[in-house]
């Protein structure tokens, strides 16, 4: 998508956040407001028009540019070549799933025995690939989409069944604040969708709690993993069972 859709798109729902319809817009600009929806729909107009809608709607030009960047090229899947990169220096892999933890360099070197040159190659290696993008002061902008997801049959996948999934289930869950729950069931295929919908809520609201408490000391923190799955699936000693 060129810069000026990317600009017209987001010009388009802020017009919507402001409520401001068309006719209203048409008369900030002097224009018809058949015209507004023209050049709207076409998507093609000058810098000084952009900046006059911004003025319309009472958003600053800087602010819309960084609306727009920061929305460009977020990554929702990696490539098989870029995810056998990640998984093939374990270093780069922890360093991955830390910075989607929203970690900053500083919180890498004291948890983990990396050193900051170390750190800084991974984070360089991932700006290449496109996970982040690096900013002074080894700062960060995750370019990930909250839709991301490892490739179901990636590389990353593959070598987590390969090497951690034993290892989790192996755990009791017994602790504070651990639990497991699996339910079988048959249910509609239409309403298996919406139970996928209310994990992906979940997940998200694990990852606004963990961002939310980064500010909280050291002490008060504990880590966990929050493994959500469902599948159409029977375990192989049952199914032989079948008729």
């Amino acid at each position: 998508m060129s810069t000026t859709a990317d600009l017209v798109l987001a010009l388009k729902k802020e017009l919507k956040a402001s409520q401001m319809t068309y006719a209203d817009l048409a008369v900030a600009l002097g224009m018809s407001e058949s015209s507004v929806k023209r050049m709207l729909s076409v998507g093609e107009m000058s810098l000084s028009r952009v900046d006059a809608i911004c003025r319309a709607v009472k958003l600053d030009f800087g602010d819309l540019a960084r609306r727009v960047a920061d929305n460009q090229q977020l990554v929702a899947e990696m490539t098989q070549e870029q995810e056998r990169a990640v998984v093939a220096d374990k270093k780069l892999l922890l360093v991955a799933i830390c910075v989607m933890s929203q970690w900053t360099m500083e919180q890498i070197t004291a948890n983990y025995r990396l050193t900051d040159a170390q750190v800084v190659q991974c984070l360089a290696q991932l700006d290449r690939i496109g996970v982040i993008e690096l900013r002074p002061l080894n700062r960060y902008r995750l370019r990930l989409a909250k839709a991301f997801r490892w490739r179901p049959h990636g590389p990353v996948m593959e070598y987590f069944r390969d090497h951690a999934m034993v290892d989790y289930f192996s755990g009791g869950f017994g602790g504070p604040g651990e639990g497991l729950s699996l339910v079988h069931g048959s249910i509609s295929k239409s309403v298996a969708s919406t139970f996928l919908d209310r994990m992906q809520s979940v997940a998200q609201d694990f990852s606004q709690q963990h961002l939310a408490d980064q500010k909280l000391p050291k002490k008060d923190l504990q880590g966990y993993t929050l493994l959500l799955a469902m599948r159409s699936w029977e375990f192989e000693a049952f199914s032989v069972f079948r008729r």
